[in-house]
C-alpha cells in the first residue's frame, strides 16, 4: 500500500484522521521513526509544519532559500538576540539544510548518560545494528581529505602543521557533485537527507504525510492522548488558512525538534514536573574569518570535510570544544559578522580569498551547566534563553585562540576576529591581543546549528521528561523521540545520533503497540 505525502494548499477542508501512530515533525527522529513503524505495518500519519520541497525548487539562491527552509525564515535567535538558530522547516527537516556530517554518537557521552542521567541500556552495543542500518541507507561514508575544498584543507594542514588531530568527516552523500549549496537544499539530490530517503520509504510503506500543517495542542485525558490539534498553514506567509486538522492515534509522538518540541507540551499544558524545556543545549559556535594571498573560495566544495576534536577533553572544569570549517555564500558570510559599510564592502570584495573556521561549545557536561531554556511568549510564540557562563566566555576565547594558530600556521596573511571591535592578527606574536578581547553574549556572533535536550532522557521522572524507552512519564502513549531527549549535547554533529535512536525507537514503540 503506497502513501501519500499532502501539500497544505491542497487541504481545503477539515481533516479528521485516525490511524496507529501520529508522529509531530519529518526530520532526523520523525522520518526515521515513519519509515520504521510503517515497514512493520503500523497506519502512520506525520505533521509537518514546513512545506514539500524537491530539488526543482532549490535554485541556490540564499534569498529564496533562507524564508523556504529555516525556521523564522533564517532569523530565529535567542530572546537576547545574542545566539542566532539555524534549524531547518519542511519535510526533512533540518536534514534538508544540513552541511552533511555524520558521527556515531561517543561512547564516553553514552557512559555519561547512564552514570549522571540514569539512561540505562543505550551504550555502543545496542545502537550499533541501529548505526550500521541508517549509514547504509544514507551512504554515510568518508569523504577523502585529498578532495577537501581550501576551506577545509586549511583546517586539517594547520592542524598537522602544529601537531593536533584532525581528521576527514563521513557525510551521507552519493554521488556528490560538491556545489558547496548543502545548506540551501541539494539541487541534484545528493544528499541523503530524509525528505529522499526514509520520508520515502514511509511513503512507499503506507505512511501519510500532510504538509504545512502545524500541531498546536497534544489533548491529554485520563493520562493518555486522546488527540492532536492542528492548523493548515499558508506557506507564504506561515498564517493559518482556517482548515483544521485532527488525529486520533493509538500513539502519539512528538518528533519536533529540541525548540518547537519543548513548545508544542508546554502549550498543551503538559509539564508537570516543571522540566519541559529545561537543559537545552546549543554546541554554541564562534567562527574566526582569516584571509589568504590565494583564493580559498569557501562557497565551493563540501562545506564540511575535516573535523578536530583536539580540544574536546581539556583540563578539568573547562568546557571542551571541537572545531569544523562553515561554507561561505554571501548573506550566510555577511550574517556572522559585525562589519558594516566600507569595511563590509572590503570584507565582501575579499571574500573569495577568506576562509572560516568555526568551534563549537560542548555543553551540558561541567557541574552547574543547564544550557538553556525553551518556554512560551504571552502571544503563545516560542521563546529561547539562553546565558553565556563564564566558562562558555572562556571556551571562546580559547576556541578564537586555537583557531588563530591553525589559520596562521596554514599560511593566513591576516586573522580577523568577529569582535564589534575586531582584532587583527598577523603573526603568532599577536594572539596575547586576542586573548584580552571580551568575550560573552553581544560582544561578537554567537550561532548555533545543533540544538538538543529540552525533553531529557532519564530513568527519574522528577529531572527528566522521557524514559530511556522514550516514553513520557506521566502519559501513557506519548513519546519523545528527536535531539530534544539528549540529556547533554555531543560534542559531535547530532544527526547520526538522532537517525539511531530513532531507528532503536522504532521498534520500542511498535513492540509497544503490539500488547
Amino acid at each position: 500500500m503506497s502513501g501519500v505525502i499532502h501539500h497544505g494548499r491542497d487541504l481545503s477542508e477539515d481533516q479528521d484522521l485516525t490511524c496507529d501512530v501520529c508522529i509531530i515533525g519529518s526530520g532526523a527522529g520523525g522520518a526515521v521513526l515513519a519509515a520504521g513503524l510503517a515497514k512493520q505495518g503500523l497506519d502512520v500519519v506525520v505533521l509537518e509544519e514546513g512545506g514539500w520541497f524537491t530539488k526543482k525548487d532549490f535554485n541556490l539562491e540564499e534569498a529564496s532559500a533562507y524564508p523556504m527552509l529555516y525556521q523564522d525564515r533564517a532569523g530565529r535567535a535567542t530572546a537576547d538576540q545574542a545566539i542566532t538558530v539555524l534549524q531547518g522547516r519542511s519535510v526533512g527537516g533540518s536534514t534538508t539544510v544540513n552541511w552533511t556530517t555524520c558521527f556515531r554518537t561517543p561512547d564516553k557521552v553514552l557512559r555519561h548518560w547512564a552514570a549522571e542521567h540514569g539512561v540505562e541500556g543505550l551504550n555502543s552495543e545496542l545502537l550499533a545494528p541501529h548505526f550500521d542500518s541508517v549509514e547504509r541507507r544514507l551512504n554515510i561514508e568518508p569523504w577523502s581529505e585529498r578532495i577537501a575544498n581550501a576551506n577545509n584543507r586549511v583546517l586539517y594542514d594547520g592542524c598537522k602543521s602544529l601537531g593536533w588531530e584532525a581528521q576527514a568527516t563521513r557525510r551521507n552523500v552519493k554521488e556528490c557533485g560538491n556545489t558547496g549549496y548543502c545548506g540551501l537544499g541539494c539541487p541534484i539530490d545528493a544528499k541523503q537527507a530524509m525528505g529522499i530517503t526514509y520520508v520515502q520509504d514511509a511513503v512507499a510503506d503506507g505512511a501519510r504525510v500532510f504538509s504545512d500543517v502545524r500541531a498546536d495542542r497534544v489533548v491529554v485525558r485520563e493520562g493518555r492522548v486522546e488527540e492532536v490539534q492542528a492548523r493548515v498553514l499558508n506557506r507564504e506567509n506561515s498564517r493559518p488558512t482556517g482548515v483544521a486538522v485532527r488525529v486520533r492515534a493509538k500513539a502519539v509522538v512528538s518528533s519536533a525538534g529540541a525548540i518547537n518540541g519543548p513548545a508544542l507540551l508546554l502549550r498543551s499544558d503538559l509539564n508537570a514536573n516543571g522540566r519541559v524545556g529545561l537543559r537545552t543545549f546549543l554546541h554554541p559556535v564562534v567562527a574566526l574569518p582569516a584571509y589568504y594571498e590565494d583564493p580559498i573560495e569557501g562557497f565551493y566544495g563540501a562545506p564540511q570535510s575535516i573535523s578536530s576534536h583536539e580540544f574536546v577533553e581539556r583540563a578539568a572544569g573547562q568546557m571542551g570544544f571541537f572545531m569544523e570549517a562553515a561554507p561561505l555564500q554571501p548573506v550566510l558570510a555577511v550574517g556572522g559578522s559585525t562589519l558594516v559599510g566600507p569595511a563590509q564592502h572590503e570584507m565582501m570584495r575579499n571574500l573569495p580569498y577568506m576562509g572560516v573556521l568555526i568551534a563549537l561549545g560542548v555543553d551540558g557536561f561541567l557541574p552547574g551547566d543547564e544550557g538553556g531554556v525553551v518556554s512560551l511568549r504571552s502571544d503563545g510564540r516560542v521563546r529561547l534563553d539562553y546565558s553565556v557562563s563564564e566558562d562558555l566566555a572562556e571556551c571562546f576565547r580559547s576556541a578564537h585562540l586555537a583557531m588563530a594558530r591553525i589559520e596562521l600556521a596554514a599560511g593566513a596573511k591576516l586573522v580577523q576576529s568577529t569582535h564589534n571591535q575586531p582584532v587583527k592578527l598577523r603573526k603568532e606574536a599577536d594572539l596575547e591581543t586576542l586573548g584580552l578581547a571580551p568575550y560573552g553574549a553581544l560582544e561578537h556572533p554567537i550561532f548555533t546549528a545543533h540544538q538538543m535536550g529540552g525533553c531529557a532522557m532519564g530513568s527519574d521522572p522528577s529531572t527528566s521528561v522521557v524514559d530511556p524507552a522514550f516514553r513520557h512519564h506521566d502519559i501513557g502513549n506519548l513519546f519523545i523521540v528527536d535531539g530534544s531527549v539528549l540529556p547533554t549535547s555531543l560534542g559531535v554533529n547530532p544527526s547520526e545520533t538522532i537517525y539511531a535512536l530513532a531507528s532503536h525507537a522504532s521498534g520500542l514503540i511498535a513492540k509497544e503497540l503490539a500488547r
